[in-house]
């Protein structure tokens, strides 16, 4: 019996269609892998600026606020001139923005206020105006989910 022969392409294209087929039968649980509240060890109970961005935000744009590049890029939070608004920060920190999770689900309003008025007033940001939670709630929506 004559076994039929595979190209490389053919080859290539089978192999390519089982790793989509097996990213799709993925739990959906999986799926949310990127959202900081179901990674382990992220969450916390503070409400101190300081710990906050030691125990969330440092792993990514490093101790120094000074971000990374390497892999991927993680943009300096030190100096950064788009801090001025703190409207900004607040809602990157609540949606997230590129490769950056949405940490909504994770802080609550007097958390995202604290760590943002943390990163606005040091790291070389002399941003003196406070945020509120109040300015927190004004900026959340509806965190993001998956369908199920």
């Amino acid at each position: 019996m004559m076994r039929p022969a595979f190209s490389s392409t053919t080859f290539s294209t089978i192999a390519a269609t089982l790793a989509i087929a097996a990213l799709f039968s993925l739990p959906s649980s999986q799926a949310l892998a990127d959202a900081a509240s179901n990674v382990a060890g992220k969450s916390t109970t503070s409400t101190d600026g300081a710990v906050i961005f030691q125990q969330v935000c440092q792993g990514c744009h490093m101790a120094n606020a000074k971000g990374a590049v390497g892999a991927g890029y993680i943009p300096a939070l030190a100096g950064n001139p788009k801090l001025k608004s703190a409207g900004y920060p607040i809602y990157v920190v609540l949606n997230g923005y590129g490769g950056m999770p949405w940490l909504g689900t994770m802080l609550n309003d007097a958390q995202v206020a604290s760590v943002v008025n943390y990163v606005r007033s040091n790291f070389g940001n002399n941003y003196t105006d406070k945020s509120k939670p109040e300015d927190v709630a004004a900026v959340r929506g509806a965190a993001p989910t998956m369908e199920k």
